[in-house]
């Protein structure tokens, strides 16, 4: 999200802490060429109903929660490599961390990080992100999640700028 200040537009981070999360989906990785992450979505959109049943849900049973989650090749949950240009994507619902993933989908637990979060309104929010770090003084950490937010329909990126050790 951008705000209009006196000397042109500022990006506008949040801080959250998120503990640890389980995401299953549709995995594949930038070596599986162009548009990889569009058809991961169509995939695991035209079989959602093999996973709704395991998504976290609130007290309405409205899903929690839609993640386009990202590590490195290491599974390391590392940033993209080589400029942020090769690693592994994730298209997923969040889940309750012991569900088993059905046969052809695989699930992740991401770590609990510090996160700068901002809504990805535009094709560049990824790149603004990095430089708003780097303005900062903020060290990423982890890949960048990506967050489908049912409630608000917007999509967020989350930064990790810190990890976080649960007790």
């Amino acid at each position: 999200m951008l705000v209009k200040t006196n000397r042109g537009y500022k990006m506008v981070m949040e801080l959250c802490y998120k503990t640890s999360f389980s995401v299953i989906g549709k995995k594949g990785s930038t070596e599986d060429g162009e548009g990889f992450i569009q058809k991961l979505w169509e995939e695991a959109n035209s079989n959602f109903g093999e996973v709704a049943h395991l998504a976290k849900k609130d007290k309405h049973g409205n899903i929690l929660g839609v993640w386009g989650a990202m590590s490195d090749f290491t599974m390391s949950y590392r940033p993209w490599e080589d400029n942020f240009t090769k690693g592994l994507y994730l298209a997923g619902v969040e889940v309750v961390d012991e569900a088993e993933p059905p046969t052809g989908w695989v699930k992740w637990t991401i770590p609990s990080f510090q996160y700068a979060y901002t809504v990805a309104d535009s094709a560049n929010t990824f790149n603004e992100g990095i430089t708003y770090l780097d303005d900062n003084k903020m060290e990423l950490v982890g890949a960048v999640q990506e967050f489908n937010c049912p409630e608000d329909g917007q999509v967020y990126l989350f930064y990790p700028i810190g990890k976080v050790h649960e007790a």
